[in-house]
């Protein structure tokens, strides 16, 4: 497999030449990670991984959204359904699948992480194949129930000073907890993720429980003001366990600044319906302008990444619920999405908001030069 060491580097070498030599500068420093998508459960309980399919393929809805795309079953890989079952156990099966329809990977992502963690981490230098899927099955399996594979291993491994999770706002946070109690000096942090009770479209049939337990969490009642003060109260929680940012995956950016009236008659509607469409959105825009205003308080810094159509493949949701891979891009405003809460906190230099986009097209349309002036 021999990766090039100039992978990702441009191919017009005055530019590789640059590259090679700005990567050499930072390859050595410590990892920052404020947005890395792994479990705290790995770091508190630090057990091994147990299997190559539960480490590269059963997680990663990257990997099984291409098979998914030409016709191969989530079943016979062994991706659980809605309801947790899972119809494939034999994990060795599911890599002989994997590796025979490794061709698909050609030119993705997807195949660049799996090849890069191949080489770096296990030390498997082999192109994978249908031919040699056992053998590198038997060695990745080999490898894993070793001291150096264990997640805390791995983490000082690879030079991370700090790696930040994403914890739903009604989350104990048991794990970080644990974490925290151990005496490892790993920096394992939480992000506070709202939007399971700030978005009603994430389950619309059981927005107003969730709601109820916010509210019942943060000791306060079910009222617009018991509500905000309740998100103050698990931001609080959040930040005494190490937490340093929010973080809000909405399907667009659109902000609104309604007078506290206004928010408390809406608030109202969606407790007790019926709502429309309208409501919901309008409800999203406020509680961004709202994190927006608690962040100026309690110095959480705001992580928005809209633009992307969840769960768009109707049949995938109904049968394996979600975050399988079926979320889209979207063109995606930001000019005028944000200036409801620009206008209201945007010149606050206690704010600091980071945006994503999925929109490749913002970035010197919009993003730049709003960039450039708050």
């Amino acid at each position: 497999m021999a990766l090039n060491p100039d992978r990702l580097f441009p191919i017009e070498p005055d530019a590789r030449r640059v590259a090679r030599e700005l990567y050499g500068e930072v390859a050595g420093l410590p990892i920052l990670s404020p947005h890395g998508h792994t479990e705290p459960k790995w770091y508190a309980d630090n057990e091994a991984f147990s299997d190559p399919v539960s480490l590269f393929v059963r997680p990663d809805h990257y990997v099984f959204r291409m098979l998914y795309s030409q016709g191969i079953s989530l079943d016979d890989l062994g991706v659980p359904d809605k309801h947790g079952r899972v119809a494939n156990t034999d994990t060795r099966a599911i890599w002989r699948l994997f590796a025979k329809n490794w061709f698909l990977f050609r030119g993705s992502p997807s195949r660049l992480w799996f090849e890069h963690a191949l080489e770096s981490v296990f030390g498997i230098d082999e192109k994978l194949t249908e031919a040699n899927a056992d053998d590198i099955y038997d060695r990745i399996a080999a490898a894993l129930p070793t001291p150096e594979m264990r997640p805390r291993a791995l983490y000082e491994r690879f030079n991370i000073e700090a790696i930040s999770t994403t914890d739903g706002a009604l989350d104990p946070l048991a794990h970080h907890d644990k974490i925290l109690a151990s005496g490892w000096k790993g920096r394992v942090l939480p992000a506070y993720r709202p939007d399971a009770v700030i978005d009603p479209d994430r389950g619309r049939d059981g927005f107003v429980e969730r709601v109820a337990q916010l509210v019942a969490l943060g000791g306060t009642t079910m009222s617009w003001e018991g509500y905000l003060e309740a998100h103050r109260v698990r931001r609080a929680y959040f930040k005494a366990r190490g937490a340093t940012s929010t973080d809000h995956g909405h399907f667009n950016a659109m902000t609104a600044n309604l007078s506290q009236g206004d928010a408390a008659a809406l608030f109202d509607r969606l407790i007790t319906g019926p709502i429309t469409d309208r409501d919901t959105e309008l409800f999203r825009a406020q509680m961004l302008t709202e994190m927006a205003r608690m962040s100026l308080d309690d110095g959480l810094t705001m992580q928005l990444h809209p633009g992307s159509w969840r769960n768009h493949d109707r049949d995938l949701f109904a049968g394996y619920g979600a975050d399988k891979g079926a979320d889209i891009p979207t063109a995606t405003d930001y000019v005028k999405a944000l200036k409801p809460l620009l206008d209201e906190v945007g010149n606050d230099p206690r704010l600091t908001l980071i945006l994503f986009t999925l929109d490749e097209t913002a970035y010197s349309r919009e993003l730049a030069p709003l960039a450039g002036v708050y």
